[in-house]
């Protein structure tokens, strides 16, 4: 199911629940052993399922910033997109309170054959805003992303780091209640990184929740004040954040 607004907790901004989420994987073979599928009537391909969460539950309260951490493959980036809507639990309930946001993959959403100014509309639109709040916005969305020069070239022509760019600028400008980040603040130059670092703190000094997945410990420890590790899709530490940096090192 579709992530649920909250309706029984008025300080809970996220509730994960037991959640579990598989993937399917289809093996394909050689020539060979498709022609003897084919005579024999055998199914072509075998299909085998990997877990990527196994029973994770945690709530996160309004106002937190929260760490997903975990080596690659944890499952922590696949948690977040739960969290987003982008992908649904195979069993498990997954809900949030008020407006979400986020950023999981640069440029996602932006259609390559629309100019940055057309973006901003699009993306704008898919997360929430209307088409006045968009205008209203958006001298401070152009501004903030630093790319006006090229905001009416087809964004198919940007690097990564002007989609990076646009992208945080649109989604912090949907003034959401919980921001998700998902390695974003990676790409794109230092003075760009502190300027996304510091419009953060500002969302944090609002009451914003925050929910970051990054291989960055040692920002996410100035980020963060909690860390929920995973392992192999479970969840095997749940507290400060330092614990779990700690515990990360140490295992690496």
């Amino acid at each position: 199911m579709n992530p649920q607004h909250i309706k029984d907790s008025t300080h809970v901004a996220v509730h994960v629940s037991h959640v579990k989420k598989e993937f399917s994987l289809r093996h394909t073979h050689t020539l060979k052993d498709r022609l003897v599928w084919r005579f024999t009537r055998r199914n072509q391909a075998q299909t085998d399922y990997f877990r990527a969460l196994d029973d994770v539950s945690f709530d996160i309260k309004k106002g937190e910033s929260v760490a997903l951490l975990g080596f690659n493959g944890s499952g922590k980036s696949t948690m977040l997109k739960l969290i987003s809507g982008v992908l649904q639990p195979t069993s498990g309930t997954v809900g949030y309170r008020g407006r979400i946001a986020g950023l999981i993959e640069v440029g996602a959403g932006f259609h390559p054959d629309l100019t940055g100014r057309e973006n901003i509309f699009l993306n704008g639109a898919i997360l929430g805003m209307t088409k006045a709040q968009i205008e209203e916005s958006f001298d401070e969305i152009v501004a903030f992303s630093e790319i006006e020069k090229f905001i009416d070239t087809e964004v198919k022509f940007y690097s990564s780091g002007m989609f990076l760019r646009l992208a945080f600028s649109v989604c912090i400008h949907t003034n959401p209640d919980v921001f998700l980040i998902d390695e974003i603040l990676s790409v794109g130059d230092e003075p760009f990184q502190r300027k996304c670092i510091q419009r953060i703190r500002q969302l944090q000094g609002e009451g914003k929740t925050l929910v970051i997945v990054s291989h960055d410990l040692n920002m996410v420890s100035e980020l963060c004040d909690r860390g929920i590790l995973l392992e192999r899709g479970t969840m095997v530490l749940d507290g400060p954040v330092k614990e779990c940096v700690a515990r990360m090192r140490n295992e690496g």
